[in-house]
């Protein structure tokens, strides 16, 4: 793809002024006349029937406008939409999965709490402080019930149901074979297995959800602001629950402080704002606060793997096995998540024998959904740390296993056997020689092994990984150039912090000649954009940036019929080269945008051009791609503390095209820190009575600046042909690569010492423990 002046160039974000300043608007800065506000009393308990529910001083309180139980909020709101969902969700129902009923959820509690903060009665007040006095007023009689902690003892036969209709609380099953496993692993040199644990982390977003609904005397409808990630989506989820066309709700997404995948899709939140704005014909607003936050918005990855690889004497890898029980938590919200772990099993590599099995298991604790990759980070963690374990097993350099295992570039596009998937193109093999280039691989190992004479433990991490980004169905955009030549870009993706009102008009200067700071990005509002599936999987550029490519071209067509008009020559005729549009041969006499736009919506255009230069139009997706790359941890570990520090950090990600660079190293920066955060900090805890122990900052660990090393970000370009930008995407690829690199860095450190494989967080007190033993 040929760059010219503004795309691929490093270009200031345009949301960067009014973020930086704090002069940009967050649901919460959102003040209507009359607003009520909502707050819940939320089950001290994981698991306990109800045996009464007494609200009748709370009813009675000051400020109080409505009190609502589950069985009162019935009347008007009915149960949530069921399933899983989020970003990668199989486009087909997963192998004996059909027949697991999916259990009915109440936007309240009823007869049963299944989790520690499950709403069970809403407070509508005149203020937030108000609703709290009133909702410590409320008198709950519970039956407390075993919770339900570990999933392996969930799913056993004789357990007790956490949904009466579900047997052995499993939500969702998926079972595959391919070739002839059995045989591969009884024949192999060399065989490894190891079970390994994906903890459970929290999102944590820098805003927690918020919701402000309004009523709307036009459509006799409702406005709704909310932090999602999707607002077509909750617009729908909204007309569906109250039996609204969608033209009577309009869905707002302000400033949306992060959102990581815990924001696809509506909560009960975001219905219930809904019910109550519709009921009481005035403005309600919930603001979660950040216990609220680590207690009921979604949590992510919590699975465990049990994997085996067989291969033969040359590290040729013949069989896989793996079996992943994910926990679901206490409601359908990501069942898919085990499903589609399953199905990047392979990761980078050809293996032709291969047995893989996912369960989504419930337990009382927070629901699990989508988390900034959704399934692929743990694919990637499981087969390359269980390349590590073999590597270590054959005594063979871990890179150069990979090498012999890679998936050929002849070999695309790739279906994955294991499941429904097919990679577009890949060269995993130029990714790692330009890891191993920019890191000094040799160097750092002769590094190593003078360290390790001196006793001190470094250890090398490598990780290759593929994920798979731009699912579909669609998206769209409306280009609109103003009479001034100004442009109104309206997209149907919702970014919160990607960056695409950056990239879209930079693709929109380079294609119209426009300049880049007259093009305003519009997205997030359903009564201005047109339909969208949102901002997730990576999908912004890939899917909503080639809606806005194909939507621009059109529009230019119609710029060069008016252009031509206005020199006298046909459309054919007339070249567009560095912002102006001349006759070919004759640059001399050239129009600038602004002067073809005046005359666009004048008088005077010939027969057959309709006046203005307005487009829509939508992006079909013809099948996901999938990014790649190789990264390389360096790390130190010491034994006094077993605290472990990051000295560098060489990443090459191949996301194809790149259109913002800055932007591309903006997200790598965040994946990293997530992904780190996973190998060495995060991880949600519960007891055995299902009571959550870090629900505070206080004890959920997150990474600090100082704990990173200054990256190194490079990359490879292997386009694809699935759209017209040739961009494969790049939000969620380093969480999935440096997860592993860290863990096998940090398991190379300490296997001088024996230790062969930690689940993470690998804290200082887990390393520590782990070295005295």
């Amino acid at each position: 793809m040929v760059r010219s002046a503004m795309i691929g160039a490093r270009v200031r974000r345009k949301e960067d002024p009014r973020l930086i300043t704090g002069s940009s608007t967050y649901v919460d800065d959102i003040q209507l006349h009359g607003t009520a506000r909502l707050v819940f009393v939320r089950s001290p308990y994981a698991h306990a029937h109800l045996r009464s529910i007494d609200t009748s001083a709370a009813r009675s309180a000051p400020g109080v406008i409505a009190v609502y139980t589950s069985e009162e909020l019935e009347a008007i709101c009915g149960p949530m939409p069921g399933g899983g969902g989020g970003e990668g969700a199989p486009s087909e129902e997963p192998e004996e999965g059909a027949e697991i009923p999916t259990p009915t959820v109440w936007p309240l509690g009823r007869d049963t709490v299944r989790w520690v903060g499950e709403p069970i009665v809403a407070i509508v007040a005149e203020t937030e402080a108000q609703g709290y006095d009133a909702a410590e007023l409320v008198e709950v009689d519970y039956d407390v019930l075993p919770a339900i902690i570990d999933v392996e003892a969930s799913m056993a036969d004789g357990a007790e149901r956490i949904w009466s209709g579900v047997p052995n609380n499993v939500g969702a099953r998926y079972a595959k074979t391919v070739g002839e496993p059995d045989a591969a692993f009884a024949n192999a040199a060399h065989t490894i297995k190891q079970r390994i644990r994906s903890q459970r982390v929290i999102p944590m977003a820098m805003e927690g959800r918020a919701v402000l609904g309004a009523p709307d005397p036009l459509t006799h409808g409702l406005t709704v602001w909310t932090s999602t990630q999707a607002p077509h989506w909750n617009r729908r989820a909204i007309a569906t629950q109250f039996n609204l066309s969608e033209a009577q709700v309009r869905v707002v997404a302000p400033e949306v402080g992060g959102g990581f995948g815990a924001k696809i899709g509506a909560y009960r939140e975001d219905l219930m704002v809904a019910a109550l704005t519709l009921a009481l014909r005035r403005p309600v607003k919930w603001i979660e606060s950040r216990s609220e936050n680590i207690l009921g918005t979604n949590h992510g990855r919590c699975q465990t793997a049990d994997i085996e690889l067989a291969a033969d004497a040359d590290g040729r890898i013949t069989g896989l096995r793996l079996s992943v029980i994910g926990d679901a938590g206490a409601f359908p919200m990501g069942l898919d998540m085990p499903p589609i772990t399953t199905f990047m099993a392979l990761g980078c590599y050809d293996i032709p024998n291969i047995d893989v099995k996912a369960a989504a298991v419930y337990t009382t604790t927070m629901a699990i959904g989508a988390y900034r990759g959704a399934g692929r980070p743990e694919a990637a963690y499981y087969i390359e740390r269980a390349m590590d374990i073999l590597a270590h097993e054959m005594q063979m350099d871990p890179a150069e296993l990979r090498r012999r295992n890679f998936i050929q570039p002849d070999a695309f596009p790739y279906h994955a056997p294991q499941g429904p998937f097919t990679y577009d193109t890949g060269e995993y093999e130029k990714a790692l020689d330009h890891a191993l280039s920019v890191s000094g691989y040799a160097a750092l190992r002769e590094k190593q092994a003078a360290a390790r004479a001196e006793g001190r433990l470094v250890g090398i991490g490598v990780a290759s990984y593929v994920e798979i980004c731009g699912f579909g169905p669609n998206d769209s955009a409306t280009i609109r150039v103003e009479p001034s030549g100004a442009v109104s870009v309206f997209t149907g993706i919702s970014p919160h912090g990607q960056g695409q009102e950056t990239t879209f008009a930079q693709m929109v200067a380079d294609d119209l000649g426009a300049d880049f700071d007259q093009i305003t990005v519009h997205h997030g509002d359903t009564a201005t954009t047109p339909w969208g599936n949102g901002t997730m999987g990576s999908r912004g550029l890939v899917v909503g940036g080639s809606a806005v490519h194909q939507a621009t071209r059109k529009v230019r067509d119609k710029v060069l019929a008016v252009a031509g008009h206005l020199l006298e020559v046909s459309a054919s005729d007339v070249e567009y080269k560095d912002g102006q549009y001349f006759v070919t041969g004759a640059p001399d006499k050239a129009l600038k945008l602004s002067e073809i736009a005046e005359a666009a919506y004048g008088g005077g255009l010939p027969e057959g051009v309709d006046a203005g230069l307005v487009v829509t139009d939508f992006f079909k997706v013809p099948g996901e791609t999938y990014p790649f790359g190789t990264h390389i941890a360096v790390v130190e570990v010491t034994p006094e503390t077993g605290a472990v520090h990051v000295q560098d950090l060489f990443t090459v990600d191949d996301c194809g095209n790149v259109m913002s660079p800055i932007l591309v190293d903006g997200q790598v920066h965040g994946g990293l820190a997530q992904g780190i955060g996973q190998a060495l900090f995060e991880e949600a805890v519960y007891d055995n009575e299902g009571q959550l122990l870090t629900s505070t900052l206080m004890e959920y660990a997150l990474p600090h600046a100082d704990h990173f090393p200054m990256f190194s970000l490079n990359r490879t370009v292997t386009t694809t042909p699935l759209n017209p930008l040739g961009a494969k995407g790049i939000g969620e690829a380093a969480t999935i690569g440096s997860t592993p690199a860290v863990v096998n860095a940090v398991m190379d450190a300490l296997s001088t010492q024996g230790v062969t494989h930690l689940d993470m967080p690998l804290t200082s007190a887990k390393v520590w423990t782990a070295l005295q033993s």
